[in-house]
């Protein structure tokens, strides 16, 4: 089983970035995905989930509307789009799975937000 994040990076405020978590290894379209975020000095905490069809989703408050959960079952994927980055995003963002008790975790992408 692998989840393997790519996408993070340096970003001014304001700006943008996607994030993609591509599963192998399990039943992805069985599977809830989600993304959390662990700043420096904080417990991780929960950012956005999509079901395993994606016709629901839901987000942190911090985070509505200025970010995008989706996936893709053909290339075994999920997406996260941030916009209007702020400071406070900061953090190492981590892909997560879940199907009837089973769960798996990426190892984690780096998001900087920083002028």
């Amino acid at each position: 089983v692998q989840l393997v994040e790519s996408g993070g990076g340096l970003v001014q405020p304001g700006g943008s970035l996607r994030l993609s978590c591509a599963a192998s290894g399990f039943t992805f379209s069985s599977y809830i995905m989600s993304w959390y975020r662990q700043a420096p000095g904080k417990e991780r905490e929960f950012v956005a989930t999509i079901s395993s069809a994606g016709a629901e989703t839901n987000y942190a408050d911090s985070v509505k509307g200025r970010f995008t959960i989706s996936r893709d079952a053909a290339r075994n994927t999920v997406y996260l789009q941030m916009n209007s980055l702020k400071p406070e995003d900061t953090a190492v963002y981590y892909c997560y799975a879940f199907f009837r008790g089973r769960d798996h975790w990426g190892q984690g992408t780096q998001v900087t937000v920083s002028s």
